[in-house]
């Protein structure tokens, strides 16, 4: 279990550094629409090449037939993903990146509704205390006092929220659909879907983009490593071990990550208040961790 847990927090991390280089590629004049896309279309084509050369090493055909038994249900899990990538990345050109990602972080509670609603799942004492403790810390790491509110404001806050519900929508899905897959074939399934919910969305805007050039290359390698690769690689095997609602929770150490990194890479200023709740945060997601390791305590 423990490993699991640690799967699911190193792709938690992994996704918690790109809101910082994302602001980084917009600068060089790049859109999310471009970035995102890109992202998902190299993470696709890097995952079904381990996925066949995995099929190479072992001496095995690549078989598509236990992937018809739940291709859509993946296709729509990696849509999901796709469209919280697009969203968060549209969110974070309105309003920083640390208002961006407390509003992200809303996907612990609604994950957990989510589980209850669609599969009658209810949350335990442990999960609810702690989402509690969780939101408290995001409300103090996030610095929205300090921010002015305006149109752009509330047009990238809803974004971010809206990016929220499709993470969690995704973490739910994942916890429960293609789970009789290898790891490796259903990240790459994921990402097929990631990319076509993108490509879908964007279709207009992308077809008239004169963006597509070297200079996205490299945004496209490095994103799709840390947002693309490493994150669904891990979540595929991790998250149906631990369920969703737990998922949901230790998911949430994105926030102390992309603070963190926007601070050391973009210099932004976080107060000694951030900090605390940054804190509180982590400290919450360990003391749920070791009361899930105490029997009888979470089931």
């Amino acid at each position: 279990m423990t490993k699991h847990i640690l799967m699911v927090f190193a792709g938690a991390c992994s996704f918690g550094i790109l809101s910082t280089f994302v602001k980084l590629a917009y600068r060089e004049g790049y859109a999310a629409a471009e970035i995102s896309v890109s992202q998902a279309f190299t993470g696709m084509l890097v995952l079904w090449l381990w996925v066949w050369l995995r099929s190479k090493k072992q001496h095995t055909s690549l078989s598509l037939q236990p992937i018809r038994s739940c291709w859509w249900q993946v296709l729509l899990t990696g849509a999901a993903i796709g469209l919280t990538t697009f969203l968060y990345y549209v969110s974070v050109h309105y309003i920083p990146a640390s208002i961006a990602i407390i509003l992200l972080m809303q996907f612990t509670w609604m994950g957990v509704l989510l589980d209850r609603i669609f599969f009658k799942k209810k949350a335990d004492a442990i999960q609810l205390i702690t989402i509690v403790i969780i939101l408290t810390g995001t409300i103090m790491a996030s610095g929205m006092d300090k921010t002015q509110m305006d149109g752009a404001f509330i047009k990238g806050c809803l974004y971010a929220l809206a990016s929220a519900f499709l993470y969690a929508l995704y973490v739910v899905a994942n916890s429960r659909y293609g789970n009789a897959l290898p790891a490796p074939q259903k990240s790459a399934l994921i990402m097929t879907g990631s990319t076509l919910g993108i490509l879908i969305v964007n279709f207009q805007q992308l077809s008239v983009s004169h963006h597509f050039d070297t200079g996205l290359i490299k945004w496209a390698l490095f994103l799709a490593v840390f947002g693309t690769i490493i994150p669904p690689v891990l979540f595929a095997k991790a998250i149906p071990q631990i369920g969703a609602g737990t998922s949901a929770i230790i998911m949430t150490a994105e926030l102390p990550v992309a603070i963190c990194c926007a601070h050391l890479i973009l210099g932004e200023e976080i107060s000694k208040v951030q900090w605390a709740g940054i804190i509180i945060m982590l400290l919450a997601i360990i003391w749920m961790n070791r009361q899930k390791n105490k029997p009888g305590l979470l089931t």
